[in-house]
């Protein structure tokens, strides 16, 4: 179940606000420009679902977002516990960093947990199946996929190249619960 947990961002040991109903977390994340919705496939995709088949089970949703902001580009990335970079791909996505574009993640399957520091404080988002985040462009935030990670999730960019990190070099993320 997707939840919402809020903190300030030099208290790591205590929520300021915490809820798993996914309209009271539309309503937080909204607060901030965050954009958060659940989305509904059009058919069964069975288990381990091909690229091609994600993409044409949410192509009307995809259609949408493309007309409403222009994304250029999407693909379908896939994690398992058993790749064998899943350790340093982790570390990679656990560095505080922002992108000069939105960040759009639609969770097909499985799970990750977005962390988003901004205005003082650290809002830890685990978005789960049917959830799609887009978090604005130069927003500092991090992500941890957990150590065993395991989700599929379509990714939509402005920019034809992908995902452009830029890292701030900020170790705060270090004092925040993981994904376990």
């Amino acid at each position: 179940m997707s939840g919402l947990t809020i903190f300030s961002d030099s208290e790591p040991q205590q929520p300021l606000w915490h809820s798993r109903d996914a309209e009271a977390i539309q309503r937080q994340l909204a607060e901030i420009e965050v954009r958060f919705e659940r989305w509904q496939a059009d058919r069964d995709l069975g288990a381990n679902p091909q690229p091609e088949a994600v993409i044409a089970a949410y192509q009307h949703e995809i259609d949408r977002l493309v007309a409403e902001k222009g994304y250029q580009s999407w693909d379908v990335i896939s994690m398992r516990p058993d790749n064998l970079q899943r350790e340093t791909l982790r570390q990679k996505f656990l560095s505080e960093h922002t992108h000069g574009e939105d960040e759009v993640r639609f969770f097909v399957e499985g799970a990750g947990l977005f962390c988003l520091h901004l205005n003082g404080r650290i809002y830890q988002i685990l978005c789960e199946k049917n959830d799609l985040i887009s978090v604005p462009a130069h927003t500092r935030h991090w992500f941890d996929m957990g150590s065993a990670p395991n989700f599929t999730a379509i990714r939509l960019f402005d920019n034809p190249e992908g995902w452009i990190a830029h890292f701030t070099g900020d170790s705060i993320a270090d004092a925040y619960p993981r994904l376990d």
